[in-house]
């Protein structure tokens, strides 16, 4: 698979040694024109710095793209295991030329990947990838002499550099948090989260910092991705043990889901709105989400009297509007919290810096627990479905959607990214996949049952829609 954010595949099937060497090399050409593009004629080589999660396999990969960087004509600034997150704020501060960290993210443990960024610590645009495929394509790389190959070195100091920066921050009062005497539960699914999340904790002021699955051996106990379906076990966990809340990242830690004290989801929707809702009384400006995501964030925009914008799907297309509308803070749905104060990327440590600390002030003032903190957000209920297509070329879900679309002119429509309808007291967002035969069904309404059954009926008018312009390719055209 291959996006914006980088390659990934199943470890000795589609993700194999030599396509790892073909996109290493293709990187490392890359960086080197843009590096020339931006300092003109430099002898210097171009530095990448390299991070990698938990897997079993990360060790091994990280080696092989070390090396291969190295004979490049790179230099190679490793960070070891660590955060994807930590990585983009090194990539930056180390004044390297790129990065690239080695993680799937919630993908299974057979999986792994290549996250590659620029310069600035941020994932490639898909002009960027374009022109790194091409170069995978045409195998144009640039490789050094013996005189000239890379150096590797190792820097296990960002860690500790991402804490204290995220320490710093105006809007963080470790005394308050310390005085609050939390008992929080740690689940980091064996991933890179492992240590720096409880480390983070402990030094935000946390009492009592309970871990589960935090040893780091990247043998996931359960499936990684912080999803209520996947999460009971840590759930009860955290109602048993009389938590205050529980904190659940993904393995390379750009996510971020909580847990009530009652064992509750805090709704992974709700880690960027409880954090906005936060941080807008620290610093104003515009807030940037998804598409897909709640509308419970455009709600919290207008407590504030800051205007909200909603991206494509994806972390890259988020970041380009935030900068261009110079959001104070950002993200997606999904749990992940961009804080252009500290970078541009995804950063669940921020995110867990800035709820601890919002829910540690309203705690001050009212003496609630954290379900009774939810309940002071708005509240929206989301479905997530999907439909099996027989045909998804560009003309036909064009077709599909056009004929949805003129079928709800009571709804105000979004082709930016698929088709989203935004209706009085909903929304539903259809998107077709770049890797199924499918079209992903995401819905928002006061209730769950309100979210599913609008999610069933666009189900219906997809498979009506989808029979009609099949009669109409047998004629011979297409509905337009």
């Amino acid at each position: 698979m291959i996006s914006v954010s980088g390659i990934r595949g199943i470890v000795g099937k589609s993700l194999t040694p030599e396509n790892l060497t073909a996109f290493t090399m293709a990187f490392a050409t890359w960086t080197a024109r843009r590096k020339r593009e931006r300092c003109g004629d430099s002898s210097e080589k171009p530095k990448i710095v390299i991070g990698r999660d938990t897997r079993p396999t990360g060790q091994v990969i990280t080696e092989l793209v070390a090396s291969t960087l190295a004979l490049c004509g790179c230099d190679v600034v490793d960070l070891g295991m660590t955060t994807t997150p930590t990585v983009e704020i090194a990539t930056a501060g180390e004044e390297a030329d790129g990065g690239l960290i080695v993680t799937a993210s919630h993908n299974p443990v057979q999986w792994n990947a290549l996250k590659m960024l620029n310069e600035n610590g941020e994932f490639l645009t898909a002009t960027d990838v374009e022109l790194l495929l091409e170069i995978a394509r045409d195998r144009s790389f640039e490789t050094a002499g013996w005189e000239s190959v890379g150096s590797i070195t190792g820097n296990s100091s960002w860690d500790a550099v991402h804490i204290d920066s995220i320490m710093k921050l105006p809007c963080i009062d470790k005394g308050l948090i310390s005085g609050m005497n939390f008992r929080v539960l740690v689940d980091a699914v064996e991933g890179a989260g492992s240590f720096i999340v409880p480390d983070l904790c402990k030094k935000l002021g946390v009492r009592e910092v309970k871990t589960l699955a935090c040893h780091g051996t990247g043998i996931f106990p359960r499936n990684p991705e912080p999803v209520e379906e996947n999460l009971g076990e840590t759930m009860r966990i955290i109602r048993n043990e009389s938590c205050d809340f529980g904190i659940i990242v993904d393995p390379d830690v750009d996510r971020l889901a909580l847990v009530s004290e009652d064992g509750t989801l805090f709704g992974e929707e709700y880690t960027l709105v409880a954090c906005a809702d936060f941080y807008l009384n620290h610093r104003k400006g515009p807030v940037v989400n998804n598409l897909s995501s709640s509308r419970a964030l455009r709600d919290v925009a207008a407590r504030h009297d800051v205007e909200c914008f909603s991206a494509k799907v994806g972390e890259a297309n988020v970041i380009e509007v935030m900068k261009s509308c110079g959001a104070a803070i950002g993200g997606e749905g999904n749990g992940g919290v961009i804080l252009p104060e500290l970078h541009y990327g995804r950063d669940a440590l921020a995110g867990i810096a800035l709820f601890i600390q919002a829910f540690a002030e309203w705690k001050t003032a009212t003496g609630g627990t954290l379900s009774d903190f939810r309940r002071t957000l708005p509240d929206y209920s989301m479905s997530k479905q999907k439909v099996v297509l027989a045909e998804m070329s560009k003309e036909v879900i064009g077709a599909i959607f056009n004929i949805v679309a003129t079928s709800h002119p009571e709804g105000s429509c979004n082709r930016l990214d698929g088709l989203k309808i935004d209706f009085a007291d909903g929304w539903v967002h259809l998107r077709p996949s770049n890797t199924e035969p499918i079209i992903r069904i995401y819905t928002e309404a006061a209730s769950k049952e309100q979210a599913d059954a609008l999610a069933e009926r666009f189900i219906a008018e997809i498979r009506s829609a989808s029979a009609i312009v099949d009669a109409d390719r047998t004629r011979g055209g297409l509905t337009q």
